[in-house]
């Protein structure tokens, strides 16, 4: 007798809106903390070494949040590896473990930039902290997409996901063999929905900082919820995407004489 796969498409559409919504909480995030705590870049990380360069060229005054980021997010994605590895080899998933950090560490940020009210100086130490906690959050969702979500596109930084979907949008218009224009869509079919979600939270993260302040950020913090509903409704292990591109000679749908065509074509590179 066959199995059931009655909560098939369940699971299914929990892992397909996953990176979206995660996509929001990240954009939504980045927006809050540009404009709420004085230009600091809390998902794309390194926009602050831009900030710092910008401030040091101009000999204005450096603000400690951009100079803090980095190594907070260098910091943290340590930790939540650490962390990962100890859930690894207790034989414990990671995914809704690390879903739940990062929504602590985003409650705990809209906590303490409530405290601190509208208005805040930018280079008050309530800020500074509010920023790292911020920073602490999206370096646990950069990792855990490396961890718990492999294959999945990038829900924080959108230039690696933007490029990929025009390469691949490209493949689907002059490409000519079939298997070729079949994998380009699928991976495009899987990287538009971050690309989609980011712009949305950025959108939305504008609109309610503008409108209510520090309460915005109940917005991801909201989102980073139904993220670690959704984790929960996974079943085991993420699923890899086939899509986003394994080059196993085994691995289904991978052509190595379509590999070798764009060899012949193209010439090696080595």
């Amino acid at each position: 007798m066959p199995l059931s796969t009655d909560k098939a498409p369940d699971r299914s559409l929990c892992t397909k809106l996953l990176p979206g919504v995660l996509s929001v909480t990240a954009g939504s995030v980045d927006v809050i903390s540009f404009l709420g705590l004085g230009g600091l870049f809390a998902a794309h990380i390194t926009g602050n070494l831009v900030v710092l360069a910008a401030h040091i060229a101009t000999g204005r005054a450096t603000p400690l949040a951009p100079i803090l980021a980095v190594p907070v997010f260098i910091a943290m994605l340590g930790l939540t590896r650490l962390m990962a590895a100890g859930l690894e080899e207790s034989r414990h998933g990671t995914l809704r473990p690390l879903l739940g950090l990062q929504f602590v560490l985003l409650v705990i940020f809209l906590a303490v930039r409530i405290a601190a009210g509208s208005g805040l100086d930018p280079a008050a130490p309530i800020a500074v902290v509010a920023g790292m906690l911020a920073v602490a959050a999206m370096a646990v969702q950069n990792a855990l997409v490396q961890i718990s979500m492999v294959g999945s596109p990038a829900t924080a930084v959108m230039t690696t996901d933007i490029t990929k979907f025009m390469m691949d949008v490209g493949a689907m218009l002059f490409r000519r063999e079939p298997i070729e224009v079949a994998d380009a869509r699928s991976r495009a079919s899987h990287t538009w929905p971050p690309i989609a979600g980011f712009t949305v939270g950025c959108s939305l993260g504008a609109i309610f900082e503008a409108a209510i302040g520090p309460w915005s950020l109940a917005l991801p913090t909201g989102f980073a919820l139904l993220a670690l509903t959704l984790g929960f409704s996974v079943k085991g292990e993420f699923p890899a995407q086939r899509a986003l591109g394994s080059l196993r000679p085994d691995a289904p749908g991978n052509s190595i004489s379509s590999h070798r065509r764009r060899v012949q074509r193209f010439g090696r590179c080595f």
